[in-house]
């Protein structure tokens, strides 16, 4: 069940008016997404629709026009390392590891320079007690769920605001999806937004506090997993196979 959220929370991201290109492909046409301070949405879609784009072109790693501020700060058209420090965290779909790098040494490449923020390497054992156990161990030899786990704490160890999560429960079995879900709730609760793209319609419906729909690179619906769930036509056209 997802966390209560404070209905007085402000606004964390905005994005406004926000079209993308690969080359000459325009593939995002004038998207507009909020998240608020604590709140988890998740973006939904088919395959193609354009969902994890917006995550790039947010990142700064497409090219973009439009509107992106976080935290009221304009940073549409810096770099993602500057986006980064601004306060955006991002978890690709490719959970990339340091294969030959241990747990812990993975987890300190997340550190800000001037060391630990408001997540401790305490605080990431204490949110997921397996990297712990595997501190010392070899990234490489983590399950795929483990891997997912150990890429989005070294993400939230660089003390984002908000962190922007890619399809983290592909190819994960349930018990791990489950894990996942609990993971993000958890962080949510610490007062970090999330912006996640996710493929499972049950999963994202039980923990986000709104949902967005995109098809064919624009936003196509907008509020409560109730409101989603009381909308079959929505489903039906933008979702179901």
């Amino acid at each position: 069940m997802k966390p209560e959220l404070d209905i007085r929370a402000e606004t964390l991201l905005s994005v406004r008016g926000l079209n993308a290109w690969y080359g000459k492909s325009h593939i995002l046409h004038g998207v507009e997404l909020e998240v608020r301070q604590g709140e988890i949405v998740s973006l939904l879609g088919r395959n193609g629709a354009g969902r994890s784009t917006l995550l790039k072109a947010i990142m700064g790693a497409v090219t973009t026009t439009g509107e992106v501020a976080i935290g009221g700060r304009a940073v549409a058209g810096r770099k993602p390392h500057e986006i980064a420090h601004a306060g955006i965290g991002y978890v690709p779909e490719s959970r990339d590891v340091f294969p030959a790098l241990t747990v812990k040494e993975n987890l300190r490449l997340g550190l800000k320079p001037k060391g630990e923020g408001r997540w401790s390497l305490e605080d990431i054992y204490e949110l997921f007690p397996v990297l712990r156990t595997r501190a010392d161990t070899a990234a490489g030899s983590l399950s795929g769920g483990e891997q997912q786990m150990l890429t989005i704490c070294r993400t939230l160890i660089g003390d984002p605001d908000l962190i922007m999560v890619d399809e983290p429960t592909e190819g994960l079995a349930p018990k791990m999806v489950a894990a996942v879900g609990e993971l993000l709730e958890r962080i949510a609760a610490r007062g970090v937004s999330i912006l996640l793209v996710e493929q499972k319609l049950v999963i994202a419906m039980d923990i986000s506090h709104r949902v967005y729909v995109m098809g064919h690179g624009e936003i196509v619906f907008e509020g409560t997993p109730a409101a989603l769930q009381a909308a079959p036509e929505i489903r039906a056209e933008w979702l179901e196979v």
